[in-house]
């Protein structure tokens, strides 16, 4: 038996038959060339380019066919990195001035992407560097004269195994006999990751030394809930591991019978439970765990791993793809919140020291206001046809909210005397994820029609801790009295002004948290599709009364530490009055 750990990125256990496939990268030999020479290589790159290129169109025009249009969005993001300019110019002058074959040149190139995106900040647009990497192989490939082949067909009760599975081969696996995935590299918000979560299949990544074909068709456990890949089992391993499956499975049909229930406490208080989504794949999850549309649909991914700006008609489609995925409910609508060094090669951009605190989100579209008036007219455009919310991101203040107005009155304009239909009566929000824009909540409030709370970002910023440093996990704390009363504030100036406050960020899908947040009175709930159902039951168990208790008991205590053992001592003695 060998146990290989990973990241567990798509929840459930499977039982099968590993199946290993190679997927493995290309090695790259450097070796020098000619001066007379270098005209030759830049032509290869360019051929193995527009091979490439050729490549991923028939699997495009194969996709549209077999699976729909809804599902090329990443056939197109690939395509949109071959087209950067950056890949083109780079590669031809390494190759020109270092006098190297077009390979290790084009590889020269990709580790220049990787030392850039490793700097980002944000795990999501972190990992799109997954994304360049599959291309460029794809490029090497073409140049070797080898073809990228897509899965290989298995049979029944297989568990996939490989270095690297793209989009393109998730987006053509037969889901009838593959029970799960296991990949050496990727993590839980790359592509493959997210589209494993959409078809509710459980992976797990960054699994290393499972890959030798000497065990293919080996028996093998995946549990995409611990991260946790078991090989051979024993047979007190594979009961143990069978239990939890079926464990799991239960579970998840008893909670899939609520679905359709409405999100209500006992005493009748009723919250809306929405899910965060980054494609349209993802919608169709949302709506089957019980979720009533969409309370953030982050946009980033349209503008990453290109040369230029997505135009007014992609972006129109793609979102309007989003809003047929979960209709008849709404889509809220985040407007482009990243900075300009995570985005487009082609832009030009100081340097800052400090990029998370410099030109990003809403900051970022307003110094490019004919950027931002595109992404606001196909918003406005698809609100045409269903239910739909604007949300701007990183406010801190009134000046930023009436300048984003303001624009968004002009593409109004704009489409009126156009004669393009749009909803004239669109609601428009803010996220509430800095402490500036807490301190000013009052003012805010009477400005726009609902405020969401991004407590990713709130917490980060309210206690000065970057989440994604190991060192300080333990100081970044959802339950810090400081955090605490901002969620406070939030609320209770949002209902002065009688709007809305909801709340999308990691907190709304944690148990734990749950008696606060309703307690405190926030009147919608966004997160990922996974937790909705559970969410939902807790809710369904609580009365109104009794978490506004809970929830008022949390300002007694001077640490996060207390409050958190307060909950969970409240949560205890509630469960055991349940049981008598």
């Amino acid at each position: 038996m060998q146990v290989f750990p990973g990241i567990a990125v798509s929840p459930g256990i499977a039982v099968g038959r590993l199946r290993v496939v190679d997927r493995r990268r290309i090695n790259v030999s450097e070796y020098p060339i000619l001066q007379e020479d270098a005209i030759l290589e830049i032509e290869r790159l360019e051929v193995a380019i527009a091979d490439t290129r050729t490549e991923l169109e028939s699997l495009k025009s194969h996709l549209a066919e077999t699976t729909g249009e809804d599902h090329l969005f990443f056939i197109e993001t690939h395509l949109m990195i071959l087209s950067d300019e950056r890949l083109h110019s780079e590669t031809s002058a390494i190759i020109s001035s270092n006098l190297i074959n077009a390979e290790s040149a084009l590889h020269r190139t990709l580790q220049r992407y990787r030392e850039a995106f490793a700097n980002i900040e944000d795990l999501y647009l972190r990992e799109r560097i997954n994304d360049v990497e599959t291309v460029i192989e794809r490029v090497l490939k073409c140049m070797s004269g080898e073809k990228t082949e897509p899965l290989p067909k298995h049979e029944s009760r297989s568990i996939i195994a490989a270095h690297d599975i793209t989009p393109g081969d998730m987006l053509q696996i037969d889901r009838d006999n593959v029970l799960g995935i296991i990949t050496e590299i990727g993590g839980r918000t790359s592509h493959t990751a997210i589209l494993a979560r959409a078809f509710e299949l459980p992976a797990v990544a960054g699994v290393e030394g499972l890959f030798e074909p000497v065990l293919d068709g080996a028996p093998v456990i995946i549990d995409g809930t611990a991260g946790v890949v078991v090989v051979n089992p024993d047979p007190e391993t594979f009961q143990v591991f069978l239990n939890r499956k079926h464990h799991y499975e239960y579970l998840e049909s008893e909670l899939l019978k609520t679905a359709n229930l409405p999100a209500v406490t006992l005493d009748g208080h009723e919250i809306k439970l929405r899910g965060n989504v980054e494609i349209p794949e993802e919608g169709a999850s949302v709506l089957r765990h019980g979720g009533i549309g969409v309370g953030l649909y982050r946009t980033e991914i349209l503008f990453m791993n290109r040369s230029k700006m997505p135009d007014e008609e992609e972006q129109f489609l793609v979102y309007r793809s989003m809003l047929e995925a979960i209709k008849p409910f709404p889509l809220t609508i985040r407007t482009l919140d990243a900075g300009g060094d995570k985005l487009l090669d082609g832009m030009e951009h100081a340097f800052e020291q400090n990029p998370v605190l410099g030109m990003r989100a809403i900051r970022l579209s307003l110094s490019m206001p004919e950027e931002f008036k595109k992404q606001l007219r196909a918003i406005l455009r698809v609100s045409a046809e269903g239910a739909v919310r604007i949300m701007f991101p990183m406010i801190s203040g009134l000046d930023e909210v009436r300048a984003a107005k303001e624009l968004l009155e002009e593409v109004k304009l704009e489409l009126k005397v156009a004669g393009v239909p749009f909803d004239k009566e669109i609601k428009v929000g803010v996220m509430i994820e800095i402490p500036a824009a807490v301190t000013v909540a009052d003012l805010l409030a009477r400005e726009v029609d609902f405020f969401s709370v991004g407590t990713n970002d709130l917490i980060q910023y309210t206690l000065a801790i970057d989440r994604t440093n190991e060192q300080l996990s333990n100081l970044y704390q959802p339950m810090h009295p400081a955090v605490l009363r901002s969620l406070r504030r939030i609320v209770q100036e949002a209902h002065s002004a009688g709007i809305e406050a909801c709340l999308c960020g990691e907190m709304a899908g944690e148990p734990l948290y749950l008696p606060v947040l309703l307690g405190l009175g926030y009147d919608e709930l966004s997160m990922g599709a996974g937790s909705l159902l559970r969410v939902k039951q807790i809710m369904r168990r609580c009365t109104r009364e009794r978490v506004i208790q809970i929830a008022d008991g949390c300002f007694d205590f001077a640490t996060a530490a207390e409050v958190e053992m307060y909950l969970k001592r409240q949560i205890t003695l509630d469960v055991a009055k349940s049981i008598d």
